[in-house]
């Protein structure tokens, strides 16, 4: 397998499992994951969510964890990536204000790299005008959202070229093999080697 350099766009509030999760999967599979922030460096600390389904008409909010970043956001040169992944949460709201992170995200879609979003990350993709033509979900409530961006909308785990896209963190197992395929990683299930008796 070759390993991928991978961006990961984080903010505060960001949804708790859906940073540190494909954070942590990435790397595990080999992967060299750089979690940056915009107006913040190396070290700095992001605020985290969870955002749970509870039987409420929406989702309920609770305090999350520190997560920490890896690398410092003016630093960050987006053809140096082989992809980029885009949580959810709170974040994608603001983070869509800023120019260099659409700017980041036009990149991967200008030079068909693989893109992973979930959730409200949707929100930047519409922001940064790369979702015409394309097939793709998020949250539910940003179905409009993604329709005026001009894209078709799909329940579930979508997948059209390169983007990737789910609905919320409980579509992990599949939006993660679905990136894990764009990307051309592998992982081997063969059965272990038997013990010498």
């Amino acid at each position: 397998m070759t390993h991928k350099k991978i961006l990961l766009l984080v903010g505060d509030f960001v949804e708790d499992y859906e940073v540190m999760v494909p954070f942590q999967a990435l790397q595990m599979v080999g992967h060299h994951v750089d979690a940056v922030c915009p107006e913040k460096e190396t070290g700095d600390i992001c605020p985290t969510a969870i955002h749970d389904f509870e039987g409420d008409q929406t989702y309920t909010e609770k305090p999350g964890h520190g997560f920490e970043l890896t690398h410092d956001f003016d630093a960050v040169e987006p053809s140096e990536y082989d992809a980029l992944v885009v949580p959810g949460g709170r974040a994608p709201e603001y983070l869509r204000t800023y120019d260099e992170v659409l700017e980041t995200v036009r990149h991967f879609f200008e030079e068909d790299k693989p893109v992973a979003a979930l959730c409200h990350g949707l929100q930047i993709l519409t922001a940064a005008d790369v979702l015409e033509g394309r097939t793709c979900t998020g949250y539910p409530a940003l179905e409009a959202d993604v329709r005026s961006a001009g894209a078709d909308w799909e329940d579930g785990v979508t997948r059209d070229g390169t983007l990737v896209t789910a609905q919320a963190w409980p579509d992990h197992p599949e939006w993660l093999a679905e990136l894990l395929d764009c990307l051309g990683t592998d992982v081997d299930h063969a059965e272990p080697a038997a013990a010498d008796d």
